[in-house]
């Protein structure tokens, strides 16, 4: 009987492996029919970058040096030889395990194709990847270096190419629009961090009783966070990611943010702001090469235009917040004199909702995939790339479209990694972990100074700098010429009353812009009155009773008071300037300092301003983005440059205040074309490795060319316009002749 049993069970056994096979070889026999039926779909969708010269045996021809292990791009493309496709050794893999062994591919279970072994050999920074063809021997001479750095090359100049068709099978819809606005989140939170600090200035200077060198620092500290953060964050999203890295640098700039808004003292409001500026400093150079890198050759420049919008969309938004919260001093409470919460901190944490609403949003969006694709993480890519052709096939009522490309060019990669080992302290393996991926940065830095590309980096240092120095000067110099214009005018109209003797008199109406000289009062009354731009010379009070003042800019000098009474005021001994106090008594003085109601309409001139020169810049924008792809990157840019150099001259008309703000607006809306030429340039000048750490050095750059710009043009303000106005025409005519020296870019693949 067990013998029996052991022969059926065997027998049992034996039909079901038979039937296994048959069913597998079955399986490759279709798999092989639906190759051939797609084979052609796939060589016309490539046909003309096999045509390209400079790349004469065409992207799939990686298979004929081993770059693609005799793996085909697309369905059906893996049947390269005819004796290969009748021995069943190139089939395509994609939904198959491994004929020896009948295992699975680990990816097999998520519908992701198998990458051919060329392909996966020495990805990661595995040891293969470090010894390529050597195997032990590794890249350590110079010349095994060179010829991994060449084979490297070759690699990205060949995925550089796929990539472009690949994006163009996947079609421009739905989930670039819906990138589109995540990202112009972002944008915008950058938008609104230049402008808080400046709006709330008034008012927290009153708030935090704030010198004049404490206020130059807190309107500078930002522009100083904005450039450590533009190098920080742009280099570290060439090796961790670009989507991780946004990520962080709006958390910290959301968290900083919200913090600034509660803080009470001068040093930790100025800490807060400087580290919300270093997260906002990556904002804008991953942003760019982000939203680049889903974009196809056509659609680049036109749609790297339109994001631009939304930093113009982030200074309306700050303007019209400023405007409708900071003047309604009833939305604020304070705990006695020691923590005050003020209409100006609302408006500094409803200014942290658009990076908060960018970390909601950003979280649901793919990584790069080319970013995946040139660190050697083939799956990872081709599943983004997938759901950008679903998504966009959906949109467009073509669901049964299928997405053709099977295995994707990926990238070498030449990083060693530091073994730690398992007894190595965590604190150890941290450190170096760090230090391995300071050292990367460092290496991908000067790479950017490799001769291949520098030239290209010099020039656009040059560019970079002339346009910030200009632009930030002028546009910071701008209001504060109004300010100036505004002041002038204000003096004009001084009423001045001289030898005036004044008895039994009370005083409860504002007193403003007034002054007395050789003046006489004798038991008056001054009582819950406002005293602004009011001075009291050589004066003598006798007798005088002063209750509940408010004053701003109002001093007594060389003024004798006898026998006076000063109660819950504000007048403070440095604003009695060499006078004399006989028999006088102060009680009860306010403390702190008091928040400044009588500057309410010069506080809306400033939000105003600002609204309508960040709305000026919407037909620059429009016409940028409509001509970018048609005239081409360096035309826009030379041209706008030109033309914001020629507008320079015409400032030196604006003497008076509509005047210099209507030049404002005419300055904004000519040169926001040169920066989104720029913008598109600098993305498309550097390869995807070393994009976003050259577009954040040249930002952290053109923060520090604002700094010295400002600081210059502040220091002329009230002196003469000619000199800021010569620097800035000056700079933009150096930075138009620079710039055609750069190469064109359009129609060019991404590289």
């Amino acid at each position: 009987m067990e013998d029996g049993y052991q022969n059926r069970t065997a027998f049992i056994k034996g039909a079901k492996d038979i039937a296994k096979e048959v069913k597998r070889q079955a399986s490759k026999k279709v798999g092989r029919g639906v190759d051939r039926v797609t084979d052609e779909y796939s060589s016309r969708s490539y046909s003309r970058f096999e045509e390209d010269d400079d790349y004469p045996p065409s992207v799939g021809g990686a298979s004929q040096d081993g770059g693609g292990g005799g793996g085909g791009y697309y369905r059906g493309d893996s049947q390269a030889g005819g004796a290969e496709e009748e021995d069943g050794g190139g089939h395509s893999d994609s939904t198959e395990g491994h004929d020896e062994d009948d295992e699975i591919y680990e990816g097999e279970y998520q519908g992701i194709p198998r990458a051919e072994s060329g392909v996966k050999e020495g990805l990661a920074g595995g040891p293969s990847s470090v010894g390529g063809a050597g195997g032990a021997q590794g890249y350590g001479d110079a010349a095994g270096a060179v010829a991994a750095e060449a084979e490297r090359r070759k690699d990205q100049e060949e995925l550089a190419q796929q990539y472009e068709t690949i994006l163009q099978e996947c079609g421009h819809g739905k989930f670039q629009w819906t990138l589109y606005f995540v990202l112009g989140l972002a944008l915008m939170a950058d938008g609104v961090e230049i402008f808080v600090v400046g709006f709330v200035l008034p008012s927290a200077e009153k708030d935090m009783c704030l010198s004049e060198p404490n206020k130059s620092m807190l309107g500078l500290i930002v522009y100083l966070g904005m450039m450590v953060g533009a190098f920080l964050w742009g280099a570290l999203a060439d090796r961790i990611g670009r989507r991780q890295s946004l990520l962080i640098s709006l958390s910290i700039n959301s968290v900083f943010s919200f913090f600034s808004s509660f803080v009470q003292g001068y040093s930790t409001f100025l800490f807060c702001r400087l580290l919300s500026g270093v997260g906002i400093g990556g904002s804008i150079p991953i942003v760019f090469s982000y939203y680049s890198e889903f974009l196809a050759q056509e659609k680049r420049g036109e749609h790297l235009s339109w994001l631009c919008m939304f930093w113009m969309i982030g200074g309306i938004y700050a303007s019209a917040m400023a405007w409708a919260i900071i003047p309604h001093y009833g939305w604020s409470f304070q705990m006695g004199s020691a923590y005050q919460f003020h209409s100006w901190r609302v408006f500094v944490l409803v200014c942290a909702l658009p990076s908060v609403a960018a970390i909601i949003a950003l979280s649901v969006m793919p990584e790069s995939p080319r970013f995946y694709l040139e660190n050697g993480k083939h799956d990872e890519g081709w599943m983004i790339l997938k759901q950008v052709h679903d998504t966009n096939m959906r949109a467009k009522g073509f669901p049964e479209k299928v997405f053709s490309v099977t295995t994707i060019k990926t990238v070498k990669q030449m990083d060693e990694l530091v073994d730690t080992g398992t007894d190595t302290p965590v604190w150890r393996r941290y450190k170096l972990k760090i230090m391995s991926l300071a050292q990367q940065i460092k290496n991908n830095f000067l790479a950017c100074f490799n001769p291949e590309y520098k030239r290209t980096t010099f020039m656009l240092m040059a560019v970079w700098f002339t346009m910030s120095f200009s632009y930030y000067g002028l546009t910071v110099w701008f209001p504060d010429m109004i300010k100036y214009i505004e002041k002038q005018e204000y003096e004009s109209k001084t009423k001045t009353f001289t030898k005036e003797r004044v008895e039994h008199v009370t005083f409860n109406f504002t007193l403003e812009n007034q002054v007395h000289r050789e003046g006489q009062y004798f038991n008056d009354k001054f009582l819950n009155l406002k005293m602004k731009s009011m001075v009291f010379e050589d004066s003598i009070f006798e007798e005088c009773y002063f209750e509940d003042i408010t004053s701003t800019n109002t001093f007594f000098r060389n003024c004798t008071f006898i026998a006076t009474l000063f109660y819950n005021t504000d007048l403070f001994k440095y604003r009695f300037v060499n006078s004399k106090l006989v028999n006088s008594t102060f009680l009860h003085n306010k403390e702190g300092c008091m928040l400044d109601f009588s500057d309410d309409n010069n506080a809306y001139m400033i939000y105003f301003v600002s609204f309508l020169g960040s709305l000026a810049v919407l037909p620059g924008n429009i016409v940028s983005a409509l001509l970018m792809d048609k005239i081409g990157r360096l035309r826009m840019l030379a041209g706008s440059s030109v033309i914001s150099c020629v507008s320079c001259f015409f400032l030196m008309f604006g003497s008076n205040e509509s005047g210099m703000i209507a030049l404002l607006c005419l300055f904004g809306g000519i040169s926001i074309a040169s920066w989104n030429a720029l913008d598109v340039l600098t993305v498309e000048l550097y390869p995807s490795d070393k994009r976003t750490t050259a577009f954040g050095f040249l930002n952290a750059l053109c923060k520090l060319a604002a700094v010295l710009g400002i600081s210059i043009f502040q220091s002329f303000v009230g002196i003469t316009k000619a000199v800021p106005i010569l620097f800035a025409a000056g700079a933009l005519a150096a930075g138009s002749f620079l710039a055609t020296k750069l190469p064109e870019t359009q129609g060019r693949v991404l590289q």
